[in-house]
């Protein structure tokens, strides 16, 4: 848990953290997670979240700093968790008493203690079901943004369902990850944003509303254990007299909505129309500013939280950088340095020769192996010259990245094209 303080020019003017497995250790947590015995089910558990809150408001407190200058609050949290507040619960949040850190009050409100969370792929039939419920994975895709995913929140919730039904009666509301943190803050239920919304295979992303078939599909009542979804950019509200009276917060102080980890990068890059961020990391993430999106079966199609008009496109591509290591250590030496030499060294287009490069299955497309043509487009089997290689596998990376940018409706202008 992470948190940062601005000043009104945007200066970073204090940032902390708590890590959970260190700083919790009573929780018992690997990477803030407890990975279940059958490997697919993947939860954390809620209350170490909220004890995580109290514990970076404390260090706050402790370090001097002045909560009563906070104008307004807002955060992102990681998307598709979900957390289940037990019938009875909004009462105990609105009435915590400031004396108390929050996890004491809050500590038998939920109905369920482990969250499920993005790692998790526990969900393989309820995914079916949606799909078929909808028409096909493609027609899914066209209402929601995406076909149906193992770690998307009405899949994870017609789990919940079907196999405690009990435990769904008892809820009495289901919250995301980032709607669940804003809630805290607001002493009430807040809503889920529109783009957070957007990964859960249940709104209607044209309309932004819920989808009744996809609801019905996942479990019944759903509407009303859900909320109305708002615009990422909404203020909800003042803050709770909890965090007044406890820390000093100003009553004036304006909780903005919560939002989802990936749009809230979309947001914090600043990215306007047309612009494309590119994150390299294990996996390669692909951030779009979309107009007219066209929702395939690759990729996903999510509310943009800057502007409710537009969509952004979020693709993920798992061979990331731990294939160009591969490539750097098997042809450069496991040096950087020579890897950029050899990068350098070589002509764009790499004189007709070109690579795709997948050591475990990639999500999109999905393939696996190594795939080298020549610029006659014939499979070369034996490899190429390791400079030659190189290049393909950077190219490669990127041309696939464009290539499934456009798929998806993004347009390269004809501005770019000349540049």
């Amino acid at each position: 848990l992470k948190v940062i303080a601005v000043d009104e020019q945007l200066r970073v003017i204090y940032e902390d953290n708590v890590h959970f497995d260190k700083d919790l250790p009573e929780f018992k947590t690997q990477g803030g997670v407890y990975i279940h015995s059958d490997r697919l089910t993947v939860t954390s558990p809620v209350l170490m979240w909220v004890k995580a809150l109290d514990m970076i408001l404390e260090k706050m407190k402790s370090s001097g700093f002045n909560f009563s200058q906070v104008r307004a609050l807002s955060g992102a949290g990681q998307q598709h968790g979900s957390v289940y507040w037990k019938k009875g619960s909004i009462q105990i949040l609105k009435n915590a008493s400031s004396e108390l850190p929050l996890h004491q009050s809050l500590k038998d409100c939920f109905s369920v203690s482990n969250s499920p969370i993005w790692m998790d792929s526990s969900t393989a039939s309820q995914c079916s079901a949606l799909e078929k419920a909808m028409g096909g994975a493609q027609h899914l895709a066209s209402i929601t943004g995406s076909r149906a995913y193992e770690r998307f929140t009405g899949n994870q919730i017609a789990k919940i369902y079907s196999q405690n039904p009990e435990v769904y009666m008892q809820t009495e509301r289901i919250s995301l990850v980032s709607s669940f943190a804003a809630s805290l803050f607001l002493g009430s239920y807040a809503p889920i944003d529109y783009s957070d919304g957007s990964g859960m295979n249940l709104l209607q992303i044209w309309e932004k509303i819920w989808s009744v078939s996809c609801l019905d599909a996942c479990a019944p009542g759903l509407d009303e254990k859900l909320g109305f979804p708002v615009p990422s950019h909404s203020v909800l509200g003042p803050i709770s007299p909890y965090y007044s009276q406890r820390y000093g917060f100003s009553p004036d102080c304006k909780i903005v909505a919560f939002t989802g980890d990936n749009p809230a990068s979309l947001a914090g890059m600043r990215l306007q129309e047309g612009d494309i961020a590119i994150s390299l990391g294990t996996s390669d993430t692909l951030f779009l500013w979309i107009q007219e999106p066209t929702p395939a079966l690759e990729g996903h199609i999510l509310c943009n939280p800057v502007d409710s008009r537009t969509y952004m496109a979020l693709l993920c591509f798992k061979n990331g950088s731990l294939m160009r290591e591969k490539i750097r250590d098997d042809c450069a030496s496991g040096s950087w340095d020579e890897f950029s030499k050899a990068l350098s060294s070589t002509a764009a287009g790499n004189n007709g020769n070109l690579g795709f490069y997948f050591d475990v299955m990639e999500i999109t497309p999905e393939a696996v192996g190594i795939h080298r043509f020549n610029r006659d487009n014939q499979k070369v089997v034996s490899g190429f010259p390791k400079d030659v290689e190189i290049r393909a596998l950077i190219e490669g990376q990127f041309m696939a990245k464009r290539i499934h940018a456009e798929k998806l409706g993004y347009k390269v202008s004809k501005y770019d094209e000349k540049a």
